[in-house]
């Protein structure tokens, strides 16, 4: 998928490039600016910008277990500035900005070991 857009906020490039490799269930997505990052599925599903995930008023995060095998069974663009995942699992809320993906692309390390440690003092698991 190749979005050709224009969008630009607050310094952020504009999406170049969108593809989803099914078999690695990783989505790689390439910026103007020259930069690129990859999100699992599992990853882009657990930091879901829904209200069902980041909750009501962005203080009520959900923890999302047991996604570990979790994969987009599509991708639907949105005007010419987002994306809607619908995952295998049957979650499809939530719309995956430009601006989105990279913040989540430079913040990626620090989200996913957050994730990890909430899940280990929760007793919860990656697995479904």
């Amino acid at each position: 998928m190749n979005p050709h857009s224009p969008y630009q906020k607050a310094g952020r490039p504009a999406c170049s490039e969108l593809r989803y490799k099914s078999a690695e269930k990783r989505l790689e997505i390439a910026f103007a600016d020259g930069r690129s990052f990859g999100f699992t599925a599992e990853f882009l599903r657990i930091e879901s910008p829904s209200a069902e995930v980041q909750g009501h008023g962005g203080t009520d995060k959900t923890l999302v277990p047991g996604r570990r095998h979790v994969a987009i069974a599509a991708i639907e663009p949105v005007g010419s500035y987002a994306v809607r995942l619908r995952f295998d699992d049957g979650h499809d809320t939530g719309l995956y900005s430009w601006e989105w993906f990279y913040d989540r692309g430079h913040d990626q390390d620090a989200l996913w070991a957050s994730y990890l440690d909430r899940m280990q003092a929760r007793g919860l698991s990656r697995e479904p």
